[in-house]
């Protein structure tokens, strides 16, 4: 089925990978994964097809509504997990057990916590990296010139602000499905 992806995301779409296309699965076992921006439905199958292509094994959570039916059998199948996002549960902490009790675990969101745009990311996914002491890879969603581009890993520090900065300045010019929302 790789062939079929790299047909539909080379030939059919005219996307491209360009940075860290080295990545291998032995080489980061864990991480955390954000893919800015994210601002329409269609980034889903962008990254199903990217992971697919570079051959990485990756998760990703959504809220509860979305896993019912063959469609909520469909993403659990393809890494997908259910959270419930009205619990008291500490989101972040639950998240990083995840990272502990799995040998391969990589996780995929989005830091906007919307396809609608926003003036700030949640900070969640940086909570997470750091509990489980795990790199953050930064993926572009870049519909203005059909790339997903892949950084290097990167390990969030002690300073919050400039890792922010360091981060969204990685994302700059980037233009999602949706331009206006990017």
């Amino acid at each position: 089925m790789r062939w079929l992806a790299k047909f539909i995301y080379f030939k059919l779409l005219g996307w491209k990978i360009v940075g860290n296309t080295t990545m291998s699965k032995d080489e980061v076992k864990k991480a955390v994964i954000i893919a800015v921006p994210h601002t329409s439905w269609h980034d889903f199958y962008i990254g199903v097809l990217l992971r697919k292509i570079i051959n990485i094994k990756t998760n990703f959570i959504g809220k509860q509504e979305l896993f019912v039916g063959p469609f909520g059998w469909y993403l659990r199948a393809i890494g997908g997990a259910p959270i419930n996002r009205t619990s008291k549960e500490n989101k972040v902490d639950a998240i990083a057990q995840l990272f502990i009790d799995n040998e391969e675990f990589r996780m995929t969101l989005a830091p906007e916590g919307t396809r609608k745009k926003v003036e700030e990311w949640k900070t969640g996914f940086y909570y997470i990296a750091k509990k489980a002491n795990v790199p953050i890879i930064m993926f572009t969603l870049d519909f203005g010139n059909k790339q997903n581009k892949i950084s290097e890993p990167f390990y969030p520090t002690e300073n919050m602000e400039a890792d922010f900065k360091f981060m969204q300045n990685f994302f700059k010019g980037v233009k999602g499905k949706v331009p206006e929302f990017s």
